[in-house]
């Protein structure tokens, strides 16, 4: 691995701390660290986090005193009969508008293939339009609106579907994607696994 490379995993018990700190600064806090402990012991629960070594990072968007953070992004669904509803999509700060959040959410989208599962649907601010047109681009439609969904702002949520997952379409158009996304990091990647669906 060289030390440009942008590393995808699932989330491990050495970086509980880490995942923490980036919930904290994304979300406000939303999970604790014994939430994060809880999906780790989940079957049901898949949790991506998205990192680089120090240097790549700093050469791609530093963060404060010119330290990258330990982890970059994360994101989370829970699989729930034919379904993958995902419940956390988050990049730092510092990292945003370099493509990471849509890397990281077709590599959910990839991981609910690997599953089996049929559909996912994800809960987004009304006023967030960025991630909104994110999702359309990629195929999800609105399917209802839910009040006050966040306590904190009482600001209702857009309920957001996409259906076909195991279509061979879907799996293309997937691929598609993700090579486009790859293309457009600062950083390199390495190739997909040989059990992934989406490899030639």
């Amino acid at each position: 691995m060289t030390v440009s490379e942008l590393q995808l995993q699932p989330l491990t018990q050495a970086q509980l701390e880490a995942v923490v700190e980036l919930d904290r600064v994304c979300l406000g806090g939303l999970w604790t660290l014994e939430g994060y402990q809880r999906e780790l012991e989940s079957p049901n629960s898949e949790l991506l986090v998205l990192s680089v070594p120090s240097a790549a990072a700093n050469e791609a968007g530093s963060s404060q005193k010119g330290q990258s953070p330990p982890l970059l992004g994360l994101g989370c669904f829970w699989a729930i009969v034919e379904e993958a509803h995902i419940t956390l999509l988050a990049i730092h700060p510092d990292y945003h508008r370099q493509g990471l959040g849509q890397f990281l959410l077709l590599a959910l989208l990839e991981k609910a293939v690997q599953r089996g599962l049929e559909r996912a649907t994800l809960e987004v601010r009304v006023s967030n339009e960025a991630a909104i047109a994110l999702y359309q681009k990629l195929g999800f439609r609105i399917a209802g609106r839910r009040k006050g969904y966040y306590q904190k702002t009482q600001e209702d949520a857009l309920i957001l579907w996409l259906g076909g997952l195991q279509d061979p379409k879907f799996l293309q158009n997937l691929k598609i994607w993700q090579q486009k996304g790859r293309d457009r990091l600062p950083w390199k990647l390495p190739e997909n696994p040989q059990n992934s669906p989406l490899s030639p």
